[in-house]
């Protein structure tokens, strides 16, 4: 059976570092009051939103150790940068340490990093409260303010704005780019830019 958002926040209180935990805090009440604006399931988004970063209390090398455990898929860009695989062990996680075995909330964790093309408004949801929650500076995140206001006016242009500076960014500092991130932004792009 699965837990209560209080046994849940509890235990993730004990397991990940404070910072971490105020941030999983802060994407979960702002998950929460997306909810609310879009008309979505208030209970399922703050449930992913708190446990979105639950396997990232890991090193990297840790979880990819993990997933090779698990047998959970790891790509090539995720073996260079092996943070990029607390989403998917995080999912696997709430499923088998948490029970949580609701498949909306598992697919928005697992696709709160990267994203993906046509994601649901439950997706849209935590990918978007990870980028804006209260805990996030608008000194390390340009125009933060701006798309906090947006993400709360238009869900879809959140999105694509969020992407598109997450792109550039990566280039401009010439790290990876993740498959799906890239394939995500271009259908979000095509699909909602006008």
């Amino acid at each position: 059976m699965m837990e209560n958002l209080f046994q849940l926040e509890k235990r993730l209180g004990e397991i990940l570092p404070r910072k971490r935990f105020m941030h999983s805090m802060g994407v979960m009440t702002t998950a929460f009051s997306m909810a609310i604006t879009f008309k979505e399931d208030y209970e399922k988004a703050a449930i992913a939103g708190l446990m979105h970063d639950c396997a990232k209390y890991m090193t990297g090398e840790e979880m990819l150790l993990e997933c090779y455990k698990n047998n959970i898929p790891v790509k090539p860009v995720e073996r260079l940068k092996p943070d990029l695989l607390h989403a998917k062990l995080g999912a696997f996680y709430a499923k088998n340490v948490y029970n949580i075995v609701d498949e909306e909330i598992l697919s928005a964790i697992t696709w709160h990093t990267t994203g993906k093309p046509d994601m649901s408004k439950l997706e849209k949801i935590i990918f978007v409260a990870d980028y804006i929650e209260p805990n996030r500076s608008s000194s390390t995140i340009p125009e933060l303010d701006c798309i906090r206001k947006l993400s709360f006016q238009n869900l879809e242009d959140a999105v694509c704005k969020i992407l598109g500076d997450t792109v550039r960014y990566l280039e401009q500092s010439g790290f990876a780019i993740d498959e799906t991130t890239a394939l995500t932004y271009d259908y979000y792009k095509g699909n909602y830019v006008k």
